[in-house]
């Protein structure tokens, strides 16, 4: 099943993009290209259990089976060691892509407390996107019964804009809630 997201990219996005910025090719028009997830685990190294959480947690955000990232280096002020797992990650490419971008508006966004919009601080100097999610349980997918740890975690929206100002206007006509600055 198609997204409702790739659908609005494909048909009004595309289209509304090339007339605003004067682009001529369909396809120097920005995509998204991938979506990153990522927690750390450094306060959770001694639990199992809470790990175990995360990991299950992530995959019912994702829809996708995260990996476990290692500590490239020692930093005995973190009390890590090299290969150690401090982290969980997922990269989402494709329909996963757009089905859980769908959710994170739809469905996330509108459930955070206190939601006032996006800054547009959380946009790099190529139009990429990273936004702090502090709790899981703002999506639909986690039961806040089932939930023993709460933990926060950084999603990151990759695309192909050249400047910030495009990759603004590409999530604002994708219908993130983008405050102007």
């Amino acid at each position: 099943m198609a997204s409702i997201l790739k659908e609005k990219y494909n048909k009004q996005v595309v289209r509304v993009f090339q007339e605003k910025f004067g682009v001529k090719n369909i396809m120097a028009v920005p995509k998204i290209t991938k979506v990153v997830i990522n927690v750390g685990i450094g306060k959770y190294l001694k639990e199992k259990d809470a790990v175990d959480e995360i990991v299950e947690n992530i995959k019912f955000i994702s829809s996708q089976k995260p990996i476990l990232t290692k500590a490239k280096k020692s930093i005995s002020g973190f009390k890590t060691r090299q290969g150690q797992e401090v982290g969980v990650s997922v990269t989402l490419r494709g329909e996963r892509m757009w089905h859980f971008l769908e959710r994170l508006v739809y469905s996330a966004f509108p459930r955070v407390r206190d939601f006032q919009g996006i800054d547009q601080k959380n946009f790099d100097r190529q139009g990429n996107f990273n936004i702090p999610i502090k709790d899981q349980i703002v999506f639909p997918e986690i039961s806040a019964e089932n939930v023993k740890n709460i933990f926060s975690f950084q999603v990151a929206i990759v695309n192909t804009a050249k400047s910030k100002e495009e990759g603004v206007e590409l999530f604002k006509m994708l219908g993130f809630p983008i405050k102007n600055s």
